[in-house]
């Protein structure tokens, strides 16, 4: 069974930085693929990154692109998302997620479909 282990989350004001990390351990395949999702109070969860597989290919959504860049380092099995120039609207839980196999074929990169295991979420908060 895969396991998931997150960092980073915090408070900072608005225009600030964070970086999130993920480490995930317990799956030996490497036909994998990583994201990362966001819910935010009285919200449902949606999808901020994700790779194609193993960083071949990425997306965002579109209120994040330009500020938050999604990276892999595979030696050390762990994703990270670099957030900058965060505003109060980005306050949320955080959720890393690993797909398996067949599900890294879904097309919609942010969808949550794609992902199996999903770790226990880090609070971000961005005050004004």
């Amino acid at each position: 069974q895969v396991q998931l282990v997150e960092s980073g989350g915090g408070s900072v004001q608005g225009g600030g930085s964070l970086k999130l990390s993920c480490a995930a351990s317990g799956y030996t395949d490497n036909n994998y693929c990583m994201g990362w999702f966001r819910q935010a109070p009285g919200k449902e969860r949606e999808g901020v990154a994700g790779f194609y597989f193993r960083g071949t290919r990425t997306d965002y959504a579109d209120s994040v692109k330009g500020r938050f860049t999604i990276s892999q380092d595979n030696a050390k099995n762990t994703v990270y998302l670099q957030m900058n120039s965060l505003k109060p609207e980005d306050t949320g839980i955080y959720y890393c997620a690993v797909g398996t196999f067949y599900r890294c074929y879904y097309p919609d990169l942010l969808g949550a479909m794609r992902y199996n295991y999903w770790g226990q979420g880090t609070q971000v908060t961005v005050s004004s």
